[in-house]
């Protein structure tokens, strides 16, 4: 049985927007209205959805600053935990999400590998673990002072047509 803490995290993780949000926050802290303007939203809506990433740990809030008119705003950074937490029936969420995100991007900016395979069981626990390894290696990694914001979507399904 989940603790109230785990249905809420997987709650604030089960929306493509805030999953939008935590990559926007990711390697740069944001402003409320920072986020909103990237992502032509209302400010007032998204801030609904910024407060969820805080109160289950997935933003903190970093030092406050001035705007340029005086104002005081509180920038946002992804604190990476949404990683390791999992989340039911989360496969729907993710792919909207990256339909989102890849929606403005030119085509030669996604690289897409799609393929099929014929495993049995232990061959397919094999790959995935393999694969998990990998992605896990890198994520635990430090940001690249010179890199540039990537993401990878990686996506394993049963086709029963091909079987």
């Amino acid at each position: 049985m989940q603790s109230s803490d785990d249905v809420a995290k997987g709650r604030a993780l089960s929306s493509p927007l805030r999953l939008r949000i935590l990559r926007l926050c990711l390697h740069h802290s944001r402003t409320n209205k920072e986020i909103a303007d990237l992502l032509g939203l209302n400010p007032a809506s998204t801030l609904h959805h910024v407060r969820t990433l805080v109160a289950t740990g997935f933003l903190e809030p970093q030092d406050e600053r001035r705007g340029r008119r005086g104002a005081r705003e509180v920038p946002y950074l992804a604190t990476r935990r949404s990683w390791g937490q999992r989340v039911d029936d989360v496969a729907p969420v993710l792919i909207e999400t990256f339909v989102q995100e890849t929606a403005a991007l030119d085509p030669e900016d996604i690289e897409v590998w799609r393929l099929g395979l014929k495993l049995n069981a232990e061959h397919q626990a094999e790959l995935l673990a393999k694969l998990r390894a990998v992605v896990d290696e890198y994520a635990a990694l430090p940001s690249d002072p010179d890199g540039h914001a990537t993401s990878l979507m990686v996506a394993h399904h049963r086709d029963p047509t091909a079987d």
